[in-house]
């Protein structure tokens, strides 16, 4: 009885600080990530003026799946074999992922950078209605109080926005649909029982790279990559592999934060990083792959 009690105590005065702390890890793991991934594509895509952004995708793809697999061979991490449920445990995922693609790929070429950059913070706000109804989470008074003041300075930096484009607005809010919906089912899928972290990362990746690829030949973009003139330059092969390496860091931050905090955390850290473009230089690309700056 003594000793129970003395556990119950224990238990109580534990520091709640130390069960925040690989939130906050992981946050900031991510919030790093994302910046990093920054830097090496913009001088992939500008200072080598590599063409493909897209092909870039793909190698941050395979990485991902090549150092998942050689982890799970020497039985460093663990994530079920692939069988007929996988596709089904893993649906929307794939789906979620192309068409947030493809209205990527529609709104960049329709919409200024800064402009596309304030509405994609349209994210934040969507990722949070989406959580309270697939996931029953409920938010705090002050959380929705501040999410809704990002919609407003959103509406207030969009209404002087001169040239005025319904299709590609149209196709921004398409992507940060199909944006909140991916963060969130990521949440979802992320059962210890089911596919894991690790499993929705591996299969995600394997089914995403396919329609990918698809794409990059179908618009030419894999014949650019091909033809470029610097596959003979050893520090841009160093910097390419470095990209690939930091888009499996990315992807796994990414599902880490929201393992450890809430889709909505993940949304918020990822559009605090893009804040500096709103006052872009001409060598500020956006990314056809995913439909935000640099592949971040």
């Amino acid at each position: 009885m003594t000793r129970h009690a003395n556990g119950a105590g224990a238990g109580a005065g534990a520091d709640p600080a130390s069960g925040r702390l690989p939130q906050l890890l992981s946050a900031l793991f991510y919030g790093t990530c994302s910046f990093l991934i920054v830097l090496v594509n913009k001088a992939l895509l500008t200072t080598y003026g590599f063409p493909s952004p897209i092909v870039l995708g793909i190698g941050q793809m395979a990485a991902t799946i090549v150092i998942l697999y050689v982890s799970k061979l020497n039985k460093i991490i663990h994530f079920p074999d692939f069988d007929k449920k996988i596709p089904v445990k893993l649906f929307p995922l794939p789906l979620l992922y192309v068409g947030n693609h493809i209205s990527g790929l529609s709104s960049t070429s329709k919409l200024s950078l800064p402009m596309f950059t304030v509405l994609r913070k349209f994210t934040i706000p969507l990722t949070l209605l989406l959580e309270t109804i697939i996931l029953g989470k409920q938010y705090p008074l002050n959380i929705i109080i501040s999410v809704f003041a990002i919609v407003l300075g959103a509406f207030i930096a969009a209404g002087s926005d001169l040239a005025f484009s319904l299709e590609g607005y149209v196709f921004v809010f398409l992507n940060d649909i199909f944006t909140a919906a991916n963060g969130v089912y990521t949440k979802q899928k992320m059962d210890p029982q089911e596919l894991g972290k690790y499993g929705v990362l591996f299969y995600n990746a394997c089914f995403m790279i396919v329609p990918t690829l698809i794409l990059s030949v179908s618009t030419g973009d894999l014949l650019q990559a091909t033809e470029f003139n610097q596959w003979k330059n050893v520090l841009f092969i160093i910097q390419f592999l470095l990209s690939c390496f930091l888009g499996f860091l990315l992807m796994y931050s990414t599902v880490l934060c929201s393992h450890y905090n809430s889709a909505l955390t993940t949304a918020v850290v990822g559009a605090i990083k893009s804040w500096g473009v709103l006052f872009p230089t001409s060598e500020s690309p956006l990314c056809s792959a995913c439909g935000d700056v640099s592949l971040c």
